[in-house]
């Protein structure tokens, strides 16, 4: 019997039983289905972390430096020397903060935070943050109108400052805020400029969704008003900032600033006198990766246990079927059917049946995946091409695996007893 034959004989038999061969299928279907969408789902997952990530900007170095060793200004030397780094650093910036709650005001407009009414999703108090001439490039903002800080702004704790685009929006609407004057618990500050929005418009509102609350995050750095760095004489007390931001030219010169700017730093500032760190906020990104590398390979690995009950149910109809066709093998045997043509022609039938279902298993993972991952991240992704074929052979080799011992049973029966057999 030729391959040909050996397909149309299994076609028949599988389309001869429609009920009982795609209730076998299912298993499979089902399966794929499920490897599919929850392989598609973390490569989503990982995507949708990887868009807040970048929006905080990639190659960038974080420093925490002090010391309580008086005359030394860790702050302009740590400048001074990064300055000296031009080939490896586009830029490096204080990175503090306002710790206490300011009272903004435009006009008749007020934002201040009210702490016995806290909700995250509805506060729209920004983030009062220090910063120098370079505060954009270190932290992935860019100027949609007016400037940015400037050198002399610094070094003269001139009263201006740069705005988010969502805090620009919530004091002026739809007005220009640039050459307009605000206020910080009575104090006027002139606005130089606003930065562009980094929150996507079109991102999911749902906040079951991941992709909402990731957006959500985003969205907090439009909420953004940025003073030089002088301002923490007013307001911090005169506390030193502490924490830095490098921006470095590529992922390359990221590990060689970590290795120059912690040994400058140790010469700087010992055990007795201070402390530092230094570390690439990219490590944070590529844990991230190797996380959800985890969770897909423990996800795929969860859904393969239903690809292993299709198979056994697999095994189980091919059981079932060689009992059906005894008086068959009987006759083929008894006219001269080698053991090797039966056991390929129960092979094909169990392969053709897993093939089929895999079909239909990869169409819905392909669906549900579409489905998932709009409601989920607001986004369309279609499974990997590895995905898919593997997916494919898997289908075929657990028809192969699972009905191996049914094609080898029916293989070993007696010409005698198969011939007597109901």
């Amino acid at each position: 019997m030729n391959l040909g034959q050996a397909l149309k004989m299994s076609a028949k038999s599988i389309f001869s039983n429609k009920a009982r061969s795609a209730l076998t299928m299912l298993g499979i279907i089902i399966g794929l289905a499920a490897v599919i969408i929850l392989i598609s789902y973390t490569q989503g997952q990982n995507l949708a972390m990887n868009r807040y990530y970048e929006s905080l900007g990639n190659n960038r170095v974080n420093v925490y430096a002090y010391t309580w060793r008086s005359g030394t200004d860790v702050s302009k030397s740590l400048y001074d020397y990064c300055l000296q780094l031009d080939d490896l650093v586009l830029g490096i910036t204080p990175d503090g903060y306002i710790g206490n709650d300011l009272t903004i005001k435009y006009d008749s407009k007020t934002i201040a935070r009210d702490w016995n009414n806290y909700n995250y999703e509805t506060d729209i108090y920004p983030n009062i943050a220090l910063g120098n001439d370079q505060y954009g490039i270190c932290n992935n903002y860019t100027i949609a109108s007016g400037r940015e800080l400037s050198y002399l702004d610094v070094e003269k704790s001139n009263q201006v400052c740069v705005l988010g685009a969502a805090t620009a929006e919530d004091l002026f609407s739809f007005i220009d805020p640039v050459g307009k004057t605000i206020t910080l618990n009575g104090m006027p500050f002139l606005v130089i400029g606003v930065y562009e929005r980094k929150a996507s418009a079109t991102a999911s509102a749902d906040p079951e969704s991941q992709e909402y609350w990731l957006n959500q995050s985003i969205a907090r750095q439009d909420r953004l008003v940025l003073l030089p760095t002088s301002m923490t004489r007013y307001f911090n007390n005169n506390r030193p900032i502490e924490s830095y931001v490098i921006k470095a030219r590529d992922s390359s010169a990221a590990k060689d600033i970590i290795t120059l700017v912690s040994s400058f730093l140790s010469g700087l500032i010992t055990q007795d006198n201070g402390y530092y760190y230094v570390e690439s906020s990219d490590t944070w990104q590529e844990q991230n990766n190797e996380a959800n590398a985890l969770q897909q390979r423990f996800l795929g690995g969860i859904a393969a246990i239903s690809l292993l009950v299709g198979g056994i149910g697999i095994m189980n109809i091919m059981l079932v079927t060689v009992t059906e066709r005894t008086r068959e093998i009987g006759i083929r045997k008894a006219i001269g059917a080698e053991r090797k043509s039966i056991i390929v022609q129960f092979l094909i039938e169990a392969a053709m049946i897993c093939g089929i279902g895999g079909v239909f298993g990869i169409i819905c993972g392909y669906i549900g995946t579409l489905l998932i991952c709009k409601v989920s991240f607001n986004t369309i992704i279609i499974p990997e091409l590895p995905v898919t074929l593997g997916a494919a052979a898997i289908s075929i080799a657990i028809g192969i695996v699972f009905g191996l011992y049914p094609a080898i049973k029916a293989s070993g029966l007696q010409p005698v007893v198969a011939l007597r057999a109901d």
